[in-house]
């Protein structure tokens, strides 16, 4: 039986503004866990991208309103992206309620996010770092909230954020409201639930298997420096529709997308750079087939409810399997089938196993196209095109042009050939790249002979509960040196150490954050007295060394610079 929004008995005002927004059944995660929420309980909600979450939260705070001088809800959010989409969704909820609704996050002045604070805001959604600032400032009073919400509970953990989170947690009542959302739930998260909510009640919306059966798997392994080359082979062969790639970081993105239509391909990238009204621009071109290709992070694309996308490329495996699945799952949908692509580094062979391991499916080991293929592929398409305005026959003035140059004694093979040549001449213009082959590493053929692989014998970077354990202390792999001796990896210089109380996990926080990347890309970290070292990967060095100047570890500024 289907529920209806009406069943859940909200207040008229949010369903006078449910109606305008077309919405008359609640998605499974809505029907679960609205009246969980507002019965007072805490609750674990974990459902897959897409689902409608926000609502699913959103809605019950506001049941509840009543017009106070003091903040009422509180929401943590990994991203600005996210902030600011939480934050729009409620307002419109809400507009009948005549609600305030903050978004507040770095890299913005704090003036007007204190000002309007000081005017009176009845729900406040932000990123840790800026919540944490305003509260440090006196300018944010979270003691009163009713109801506290932390929304993509995993990614902020994985960006480093766990000890903002606590202190944050530490400034609310304990007789709140908790409602904890997270992709995925490993044991921290778990942990997190236990220390701070009061026997939560769990919703999870398992995924829709049969989806997973209408999408084909496929991976090419190639060199991580190959694999934009490698990806214009494949948008030379694949019927590609519509396409969204997802890569890692926003600078990423901005980077493929303009790659993209260097080479022709009209492509746009979705971030957390873009506002609302530039984001919705955006997909409004995709829907209309305007756009053929969205380069997306995880994050920006969370929400995005699109039935027509053709292929799912990963540029790179995400750390989690359970992201996989969220991401394959934006293709096969409404029906159709769909092809989800992996760009496969030998460094990422793991993680395929872990993914194929979670989702009991193999994913297709394939060849890359060659040069042959692609040139037989092309001259197919030309073919294919003949015949088709040959079964039209609406030439017919080109059709006189033939004859007048018969009649000037060109002959007809010679003619047909020519004018082959010309229709072929774009060709030129689209050289197809060259990609080295990819050889067994060293360590993979060690397995072979039943040594310790590589990847574990190197898994002395640990994170607990948020925290990076650092190297060293009885580890074969205390770092020495001033250049990483990981493949791929660069060492900086931070200008503070033990001296100062600084910890593994704050260099994670602060660099994830103010740099945008994933807590996870970040290296070994060697603490010593006056100094610090940290390993970034070597492609996000420029965007890490941009923000310098931003970095803080605790209350003071700390600077970055490369070891060696």
């Amino acid at each position: 039986m289907t529920t209806e929004f009406t069943s859940l008995h909200l207040r008229d005002e949010l369903m006078q503004a449910i109606a305008e927004l077309g919405y008359s059944t609640p998605t499974p995660i809505q029907a679960a866990l609205i009246p969980i929420m507002l019965t007072g309980a805490d609750v674990i909600g974990q459902a897959q991208t897409g689902t409608g979450k926000t609502a699913a939260f959103a809605l019950p705070i506001l049941h509840d309103f009543q017009p106070q001088k003091h903040v009422q809800a509180l929401v943590l959010a990994p991203t600005r992206e996210l902030a600011l989409q939480v934050a729009d969704s409620m307002t419109e909820y809400g507009k009948y309620l005549n609600v305030r609704v903050l978004a507040v996050y770095g890299g913005q002045p704090y003036g007007p996010q204190i000002s309007r604070l000081n005017r009176g805001v009845d729900v406040v959604v932000g990123t840790p770092g800026r919540l944490l600032d305003l509260l440090e400032r006196n300018a944010l009073n979270i003691k009163h909230i009713r109801t506290l919400v932390l929304d993509e509970a995993d990614e902020m953990l994985n960006m480093g954020f766990i000890e903002d989170i606590e202190k944050i947690l530490a400034e609310t009542p304990t007789e709140r409201q908790t409602a904890l959302f997270s992709a995925t739930l490993p044991p921290r998260i778990r942990s997190l639930a236990s220390r701070f909510m009061r026997d939560p009640q769990s919703v999870t919306i398992q995924r829709n298997s049969t989806n997973a059966l209408a999408i084909e798997q496929r991976c090419y392994l190639v060199h991580e420096s190959d694999k934009t080359n490698a990806l214009m082979r494949l948008f030379e062969i694949e019927p590609i529709k519509s396409a969204l790639i997802f890569a890692r970081t926003r600078a990423e993105t901005a980077a493929l997308a303009n790659e993209l239509i260097v080479r022709g391909i009209s492509a746009e990238a979705i971030h957390g750079d873009l506002d609302q009204n530039a984001r919705e621009r955006v997909l409004g071109r995709f829907r209309t087939n305007q756009l053929k290709v969205l380069v997306a992070t995880d994050v920006a694309a969370r929400g995005l409810d699109i039935d027509d996308i053709s292929h799912v490329f990963n540029y790179h495996l995400p750390d989690d399997a359970e992201v996989y699945v969220h991401r394959i799952g934006r293709t096969g949908r409404a029906g159709k089938t769909g092809v989800a692509i992996t760009l496969l580094s030998p460094k990422e062979k793991r993680r395929l196993r872990e993914v194929e391991a979670l989702t009991k499916q193999t994913v297709t080991k394939m060849e890359l196209p060659t040069v042959a293929d692609i040139h037989r592929h092309r001259e197919g398409k030309v073919v294919e095109n003949l015949k088709i305005w040959l079964g039209r026959g609406r030439y017919k003035r080109e059709l006189e042009m033939v004859q007048e140059l018969i009649e000037a004694g060109h002959d007809p093979l010679n003619i047909a050939a020519a004018a082959i040549k010309i229709a072929r001449a774009d060709e030129k213009q689209r050289p197809i790249a060259e990609i080295g082959e990819v050889k067994a590493r060293a360590d993979e053929r060690r397995v072979a002979g039943n040594a310790e692989p590589k990847w574990k014998a190197e898994r002395g970077k640990k994170e607990k509960f948020g925290q990076r354990e650092e190297p060293g202390r009885g580890s074969r792999q205390r770092l020495k040196g001033d250049a990483s001796h990981e493949e791929g990896m660069v060492r900086l210089k931070i200008n503070k150490g033990k001296a100062s109380g600084i910890r593994p996990n704050d260099i994670v926080g602060t660099i994830a954050f103010h740099a945008n990347i994933p807590g996870y890309t970040i290296g070994k970290i060697r603490i010593e007295d006056k100094v610090t070292f940290v390993d970034i990967p070597e492609d996000l060095l420029e965007q890490v060394m941009t923000h310098n100047g931003n970095y803080r570890l605790g209350k003071e500024k700390v600077s970055l610079s490369k070891a060696k």
